[in-house]
């Protein structure tokens, strides 16, 4: 049985205040986006409580023994009995860039065993399992538009339809980790009004709408400022950074053109 993890984007990211656990609240917009995943299979095995994992695509840097799925699979056998499994993840979202794709397989993999495994997780439970593994983790239970807040954990569903739009999706191979992205914010307290903002038509988003993290990001890195520029060159409707980082997106009307396509650029195309 095989499912397809999609990444996500942010539409405009606050930084609200620095938490006394360490952490920060913050307000955002998570939009699915179904043109990019990576592909996610389980094979279930004789006996009980153990995970094989094997993976292709992208390299996965680290300890793949500490990877989402087998966490979330040894999280869930503390309450259930499972079978043993074989998993194998292709990797195509790229890492490290803001993109939700690792805590899209995480999410993924748990309705995937819920289904496989006939463990009858209510939703409910899902979200419960979800948001252990990771704080953006649970969107992608429901995986549709949704407005967060707290950590990034807790999430309303919102009406927003890009449908027809196309996004346009770079990541320079500038991978840009949570911590260091975080170190350059300087939280400043500001009322939670994104909800309302992002109702507003979407030409008028790019002077509304804005992610915190691009001005000290910008700084360190001024190509992600440049492609920015270059979306709206090439006439988006609204681009912006995805999350903290890397990943840079414009949104068009039409499909456009790989402006890209002679750099080593990882470029992602697709109709919302």
């Amino acid at each position: 049985m095989i499912v397809f993890p999609n990444a996500k984007i942010n539409l405009g990211l606050n930084i609200i205040e620095k938490r006394s656990d360490g952490f920060h609240n913050l307000e955002t917009v998570f939009y699915p986006v179904k043109g990019l995943f990576d592909a996610l299979e389980i094979i279930e095995q004789d006996g009980y409580g153990t995970v094989e994992m094997s993976f292709s695509g992208i390299e996965i840097p680290g300890n793949l023994n500490d990877n989402i799925c087998r966490k979330a699979y040894h999280l869930i056998a503390q309450n259930y009995p499972l079978r043993s499994i074989k998993v194998h993840l292709h990797k195509h979202i790229p890492i490290g860039a803001g993109l939700g794709g690792g805590s899209s397989d995480g999410a993924f993999f748990i309705k995937l065993l819920n289904e496989k495994l006939q463990l009858n997780l209510s939703f409910g439970e899902l979200h419960h399992y979800a948001k252990q593994l990771g704080s953006d983790c649970s969107f992608f239970v429901n995986n549709k538009p949704s407005y967060a807040t707290g950590k990034g954990d807790q999430m309303e569903q919102i009406n927003i339809d890009l449908s027809g739009k196309f996004i346009f999706l770079v990541y320079p191979n500038i991978f840009i980790s949570t911590p260091d992205a975080y170190a350059g914010i300087i939280p400043l307290q500001k009322s939670k009004d994104l909800e309302n903002r992002i109702q507003l038509p979407i030409k008028e988003w790019k002077d509304t709408i804005f992610n915190d993290f691009e001005n000290s990001i910008f700084n360190k890195y001024p190509l992600l400022e440049t492609i920015k520029n270059e979306f709206y060159k090439q006439g988006a409707v609204y681009a912006s950074m995805s999350g903290s980082g890397s990943a840079m997106f414009g949104i068009f009307e039409n499909e456009p053109e790989n402006i890209f396509e002679k750099e080593n650029y990882f470029v992602s195309i697709s109709e919302l």
